[in-house]
């Protein structure tokens, strides 16, 4: 129901108040009862009228509103007021994003074009998305036929400096991480009707899992659940956090001190959509297709021979709405079992090896009984086709269980439920059970996270049985470091697999918890991947993995390796990891174990095929290994200090370091005011946006007037009719 309809509501309540006024001239009804009734329920109607009117109108002024932070509890999310930001027209975005893919390496340009419709200067602060694997190495600001290259800085002194170009009047421009999946881009000092383009460039490396190579590219952040107590003073936080550092619908709180800055504007879907979207791939595989597809966008594809193709989308520019996928698989006799890159890079060597053993490891063994739990989310941002592409998956996993196993299903919104009091044997009557609360089960409410994986990781069964934790959610919450330390301090010997639901998911959150689980991260963004994708989860479930990874070269030492906890492998999905090392190794040796057998391999580093960005790679792959040790430590702890070194040696952005651009030429003076402009997001495809932020968000409380409106008019009616019987 949008604000044209909430009017004519309110219209059509005074009207019906108005025509009570002229019951006065029947006879047969007294002046006594019209004055007693009639005129009680005229002025009650009227009010209610207008105050249809006058909210309706609050409501279209400003999308953001105070809530109470219990309202967290209730699936209504936290709302931060634009007190301070200028209602001039803001800039718009449009964004060009170039990727050239070659072998396992990407290098992506993401063009954002920042125009100012107003007359006045402004500043324009937008959040976007990047993979969570994305080692951001360089910035370009564009002014007409001018080119600034960005330096890269410790954030606090980044932000300094941001700033003080800005006051200073000078054009500049500032990349800082808030998540390793989540960026923010502000560019100040835009003149009256200019154009600014900001061009940001990283590298990532395609994913290869069941012979297919894939590459995500994120177009939208999803709204995030922020849990905790507001924060009203900066007593608790920590640079360069603070009370009112972002632009953000959410206040910052004790369990998400950023929650300001992770939460931006979001548009509402009766209204126009926001930041178009071109896209350009450049793709050479290296070796003959057998296909090439892509799961949630048409495509137009010019292959200029075997080897080399050009992919752009069918639509010319899409609205930033859903994640875009690109997938293609070679011919049987190139795919590959084993690879090895390697880059000389300041007298060191890097290396990233793929490994991918043959299936016909896992043939002869037999599977051990397990003990599943499954973890639903039924919070209200799983609304929609999203709370039914989970249902048809935890279903499909239902039927996937043997006489030999034990699970239980526990739900979670604001509240956590269990099916049952603990791990269930699989009997007939257990799983017709499970079937029907699955299928009763809605989306509504916050997205409280913890206690239902604190629940699921409870140890209550024997030791005989492998423990496996299976956990279904869209991961749209703003809490990330919190969860992983819940998993990291309670998971013990248990296995988490995360399957991410819907067109946007956090996949920072739910590939980084399955890696501290050792498990693994399946996507399913339509209801037509459900079967398959489950199928293959569960293949990987049921057989074992190859666990107790070692690795040593000839020198007894592989130099530094990321992760340095290397995870397990599983069926049909290469074990990737990250070298750096000193000239003189001629081999690696790793060495595993697939049940209680011993399973060890070499590799000669002369095979190494040489590539540009091997270094960046693990560079990028050992901050995230240190940021995952530093969760573990204290605020300053010496961890912070070597994050930053890798990242300003390898030109990184990331939680601790910036990009920023400064133009040297002051164009605006003292006495012109600046208005900053956080740039409204699109709400992810699929996503209902009442069910996510409430009837408290502008434009949502349409349904609740209409009701309240329709109420008093069959009062009015009811009123009428008696009154006229009884004469």
């Amino acid at each position: 129901m949008n604000i044209h309809h909430n009017r004519e509501t309110a219209y059509l309540t005074f009207g019906l108040a108005h025509r009570l006024t002229r019951v006065r001239g029947n006879s047969n009804i007294t002046s006594r009862g019209f004055s007693s009734y009639h005129l009680l329920l005229f002025i009650v109607l009227t009010l209610i009228a207008l105050l249809i009117v006058f909210t309706t109108d609050a409501y279209a002024e400003s999308s953001t509103q105070h809530t109470s932070p219990h309202d967290a509890t209730q699936g209504t999310l936290l709302f931060r007021s634009s007190e301070g930001l200028s209602y001039s027209p803001a800039p718009t975005v449009e964004t060009n994003a170039h990727i050239s893919i070659t072998g396992l390496i990407s290098r992506t340009i993401v063009r954002q074009t920042f125009q100012n419709p107003g007359p006045g200067w402004t500043e324009g602060i937008y959040v976007f998305p990047l993979p969570e694997t994305a080692a951001v190495d360089h910035l370009r600001m564009h002014i007409g036929d001018r080119v600034i290259e960005g330096i890269i800085q410790e954030r606090a002194q980044a932000k300094q400096t941001y700033s003080t170009a800005k006051r200073e009047g000078k054009r500049t421009s500032l990349i800082e991480q808030e998540r390793p999946n989540m960026f923010t881009a502000s560019v100040a000092n835009i003149g009256p009707h200019e154009t600014i383009m900001v061009e940001i460039e990283y590298q990532e490396t395609v994913r290869y899992e069941r012979e297919t190579f894939s590459l995500r590219f994120p177009m939208v952040v999803g709204p995030r659940y922020i849990p905790g107590t507001p924060v009203t003073s900066d007593e608790s936080l920590t640079a360069p956090t603070r009370l009112s550092d972002g632009h953000g619908w959410a206040t910052n709180t004790h369990q998400v001190p950023d929650a300001s800055r992770i939460t931006p504007p979001v548009q509402h879907p009766n209204q126009k959509q926001l930041n178009p979207i071109t896209l350009t791939i450049d793709l050479a595989p290296g070796f003959p297709l057998a296909k090439l597809a892509s799961t949630y966008h048409d495509i137009h594809h010019i292959s200029n021979n075997t080897t080399q193709h050009q992919i752009t989308l069918q639509e010319g520019n899409v609205p930033a709405d859903r994640d875009f996928e690109l997938i293609w698989e070679a011919e049987q006799e190139h795919t590959p079992k084993m690879t090895v890159f390697s880059e000389h890079f300041r007298d060191e060597t890097y290396m990233m090896l793929m490994l991918m053993p043959p299936s016909h490891m896992f043939a002869d063994h037999v599977a051990l009984p397990r003990d599943v739990t499954f973890v639903i989310d039924t919070s209200g941002s799983m609304h929609g086709s999203s709370i039914e592409q989970a249902k048809l998956a935890l279903q499909l996993a239902l039927t996937r269980l043997t006489e030999q196993d034990r699970f239980n299903v526990i739900q979670f919104n604001h509240v956590t439920e269990a099916l049952f009091s603990s791990s269930q044997p699989v009997t007939t009557t257990a799983i017709q059970q499970a079937t029907l609360y699955v299928k009763d089960l809605h989306a509504e409410g916050g997205t409280e996270m913890l206690p239902a994986l604190t629940q699921a990781f409870v140890q209550h069964d024997p030791t005989t049985y492998i423990r496996q934790v299976v956990f279904i959610t869209d991961g749209q919450i703003g809490n990330e470091q919190q969860l992983f330390k819940a998993i990291q301090n309670d998971l013990a010997d248990t296995r988490l697999f995360t399957i991410g639901i819907g067109s946007a998911p956090n996949s920072y959150f739910m590939r980084h918890a399955a890696k501290f689980g050792r498990g693994t991260f399946t996507y399913i963004g339509r209801i037509d991947e459900v079967q398959d994708k489950m199928n293959h989860l569960f293949h990987a479930l049921e057989h074992p993995v190859l666990t107790d990874i070692d690795m040593t070269s000839t020198e007894n030492s592989p130099g530094d390796i990321t992760p340095d906890r290397i995870p397990d492998l599983y069926v049909g999905e290469p074990l990737m990891i990250a070298i750096r090392t000193e000239a003189g190794s001629e081999q690696l040796h790793i060495k595993g174990k697939i049940g209680s057998k011993v399973w060890e391999k070499s590799i000669s580093l002369h095979d190494a095929l040489q590539r540009r960005g091997i270094a960046t790679y693990w560079a990028r792959q050992k901050i995230m290994t240190l940021m995952d040790d530093d969760m573990k430590k204290q605020e300053n702890s010496p961890l912070r200090q070597e994050i930053i070194n890798v990242a300003m040696d390898h030109h990184l952005v990331s939680r601790y370091t910036s990009l920023v651009a400064v133009d040297v030429t002051p164009v605006r003076s003292s006495d012109q005011t600046l208005a900053p402009h956080a740039i409204k997001t699109n709400l992810p495809h699929g996503q209902d946006y009442t069910a996510i932020f409430g009837l408290a968000a502008g434009g949502t409380s349409g349904p609740w007037h209409f009701t309240v409106g329709s109420i008093l008019l069959l009062l009015a009616w009811a009123s009428m009719r008696y009154h006229r019987s009884a004469s």
